[in-house]
């Protein structure tokens, strides 16, 4: 399947239109054409009125895990605001590349007027961003892959991920020590950001050795047992920080199972409710948030945009935030207001 995708990539580049080859490869973490979703109404003006009879597609990578559930909840508030219809859909799993190339096309050939995409690799919906931009149907990369040909994405900064994590060990383990990274699926914009974030900041601080940076593909089940081989391989380990929350609480067992969870932090990317839950028992250490619902709200009212006519920057930056017990309470808070008050005030 890797060798047809790369095919039809590769296909789908030479035969690209103008409108996608006129754009530098995105690479959303550095790309200097960007806008804080605070400053959208500053900058950009009031969002356009909408036709109720609107149809806008979201397309996500599964929704086995809470994250993209979460953001399909951004996705629903933000077209019940503005009164039309999102149809949300995600493939299988988080390895049905095919599956999820098959959603975007067939929601471009049923007449959707903007799709929002989140894609399983940096290049599987390629041909699908194609088709739309011949079409002249805007797509919105949201999270967390990055297409190389997407004009608009909106996101955080994958790569300040790992860095805050990173400046969690410097500040809390001023000695240093050994640590260990559980990435999550090769070949993705941001599994690769969040590790190189956080190897960087640990190695120019110098006191700290990464002893393990192996993938486990966004599971838990691979986490538990990748992480269990490191403790077992370096008994002396002080922390693990690991690409997605998922794949965090699987290193949580296998800390609590080899009796290290004092000894032993474990950090988290995504900030879902039972990676909250887990830092207010004390088990897991903590979870760099990115607030999805907020994000999917964000990305629907870019769309909005677009579909208005506004000519927009290329990347709409969203929140994030590093959660400890020390917080967790008030950035769980339900009331959409207050969080996005909170978080503008970062």
């Amino acid at each position: 399947m890797k060798k047809f995708l790369l095919s039809v990539l590769a296909s789908s580049l030479l035969c690209s239109t103008v409108y996608a080859a006129e754009l530098a490869p995105l690479k959303s973490d550095t790309e200097p054409d960007r806008t804080d979703w605070t400053q959208l109404d500053s900058k950009y003006g009031a969002i356009p009125k909408v036709e109720g009879n609107l149809m806008i597609g979201g397309v996500s990578k599964t929704l086995t895990n809470e994250y993209w559930r979460s953001l399909g909840q951004g996705y629903q508030n933000g077209a019940k605001k503005y009164g039309f219809t999102v149809a949300y859909q995600a493939a299988a799993n988080e390895d049905d590349q095919m599956g999820q190339l098959s959603i975007a096309e067939t929601m471009i050939s049923q007449g959707f007027k903007g799709l929002l995409v989140s894609p399983q690799t940096d290049i599987n919906l390629e041909p699908a961003l194609e088709s739309a931009n011949s079409k002249k149907i805007p797509v919105v990369n949201v999270n967390d892959a990055v297409m190389p040909n997407a004009q608009y994405y909106v996101g955080n900064v994958q790569k300040d991920n790992g860095v805050r994590v990173a400046k969690w060990f410097i500040q809390h383990h001023p000695q240093g020590g050994n640590v260990a990274i559980i990435e999550g699926q090769p070949g993705v914009y941001a599994a690769g950001q969040r590790t190189s974030g956080f190897k960087e900041t640990l190695q120019a601080n110098g006191k700290f050795t990464i002893v393990a940076s192996v993938p486990a593909n966004w599971s838990r089940e691979t986490a538990y047992n990748a992480a269990s081989t490191i403790l077992q391989q370096h008994p002396d380990l002080i922390g693990f920080y690991a690409n997605n929350d998922t794949m965090a609480l699987g290193v949580v067992e296998a800390v609590r199972s080899l009796d290290k969870a004092k000894q032993t932090a474990v950090f988290g990317t995504d900030g879902i409710s039972d990676a909250y839950a887990s830092i207010k028992r004390g088990e897991l250490t903590g979870t760099v948030d990115s607030f999805p619902v907020l994000t999917g709200e964000v990305a629907m009212d870019v769309m909005v945009r677009l579909i208005g006519g506004q000519k927009l920057s290329r990347v709409i930056s969203t929140p994030q935030a590093l959660i400890t017990k020390e917080n967790a309470d008030a950035f769980s808070t339900k009331d959409n207001v207050k969080l996005r008050q909170l978080l503008a005030q970062q």
